[in-house]
């Protein structure tokens, strides 16, 4: 009979932490490699056009019963599946839930897990701590954006927004960005941007420092980076920016439609954004696009095209050039791809597996039923 048994691999935040989930350096290269492979088309996403997002539940105005939850701030829950080929040949999903009133818990606002299945038989390889593997395949994305995209000599990056994310975008721009020596960070919360600077200027060898506007977190930067999660937009003017500026958006940021037209457009993925608008204007036409809604109006009013956007995968297996002129600014979008999670997790799955990581589980070692 042959062996059924299946066991997979539970990695904690700690064992995570120990197998280098915060190996910035290594999270980039790995962006690099699964970029390359999305640009040979060796990947699948959800849904029946292959490029959805995530499925999420949306949670009602009124419940519906006696303990049901109702709509609140980030409040949701979401699965993103996706398929990545290569050396890879993994299958995966992120799986989360979101409250924007878990920091008063003392919870992170959203909690996730990343769960590995072989593409063969389905069974799982490992499930895993998703907060870190998230926030760094997050900020490494923007660093390999700044690798392919940003000024070959840059130095300098402004910084939008002092959270989380924007610390592993700090982090992977100085990847992306080796000359990198001074970060000028903007924050409403002051004293929260002071913080956020010691630990970088210590962490990274740089000269992370406080600025009094956006402006100033922008103007003569090489690189820009901005991940606000507040109820205000914030909104960037055309003339803060350098010449051929690298620009990083991992959140909604707005500018104005000549800014859109004079800026070189790149995204992690412009099909699974069309999905994703598509989805939403299927119910309403006028609904705000969660991420990156002006580009998308701009779009949908027939003053912009999809095809003005290029595919960072593309770029990457050198398809597509990233910079076509040296002082035209280039503007990165990001929405997050399931692919990202399943190339780091698997990642750091192997490296803790080496290292005798991990808590074996099993489910069976006959099936009772097949």
């Amino acid at each position: 009979m042959p062996d059924s048994k299946v066991e997979f691999l539970f990695l904690s935040q700690p064992e995570m932490i120990e197998a280098g989930v915060l190996d910035m350096a290594g999270c980039v290269d790995t962006m690099d490699e699964a970029f390359a492979i999305m640009g040979e088309g060796d990947y699948l996403m959800g849904g029946p056009t292959q490029h959805h997002h995530g499925m999420m539940i949306h949670f009602p105005e009124e419940a519906r019963g006696p303990r049901m939850p109702v709509k609140g701030p980030d409040r949701r829950f979401m699965a993103m599946v996706s398929y990545l080929g290569g050396d890879y040949h993994m299958c995966g999903a992120k799986w989360y839930g979101s409250n924007k009133e878990n920091p008063k818990r003392g919870l992170p606002r959203s909690i996730l897990l990343v769960l590995l299945n072989d593409p063969d038989t389905g069974a799982p390889v490992a499930i895993m701590d998703g907060n870190l593997v998230s926030a760094m395949r997050t900020g490494a994305s923007i660093g390999l954006g700044a690798r392919y995209l940003a000024p070959k000599d840059g130095s300098i990056a402004g910084v939008v927004a002092a959270g989380p994310i924007s610390r592993t975008c700090l982090m992977a721009l100085k990847v992306g960005m080796p000359g990198l020596k001074e970060a000028r960070v903007y924050d409403l919360d002051v004293p929260k941007a002071e913080s956020f600077c010691k630990e970088m200027s210590e962490e990274l060898g740089i000269d992370a420092h406080v600025v009094n506007s956006m402006a100033e977190a922008v103007i003569d930067c090489d690189a820009v980076s901005t991940a606000a999660s507040g109820t205000v937009v914030p909104y960037f003017e055309e003339e803060w920016f350098k010449p051929g500026a690298f620009f990083g958006i991992s959140s909604e940021a707005n500018m104005s439609e000549q800014f859109w037209r004079k800026g070189r457009s790149v995204a992690d993925n412009w099909k699974m954004h069309t999905t994703w608008r598509n989805e939403v204007k299927m119910h309403d036409p006028e609904a705000k696009m969660p991420i990156h809604d002006g580009l998308h109006n701009l779009i949908v009013q027939g003053r912009l095209s999809d095809a003005d956007v290029v595919e960072m995968g593309e770029v990457v297996a050198g398809r597509t050039p990233g910079r076509v002129d040296e002082s035209q600014p280039v503007i990165y979008l990001t929405g997050g791809l399931g692919m990202e999670d399943v190339a780091w997790g698997y990642t750091v799955y192997k490296r803790a597996k080496q290292m005798g990581l991990g808590t074996p589980l099993k489910l069976w070692d006959q099936p009772l039923w097949f």
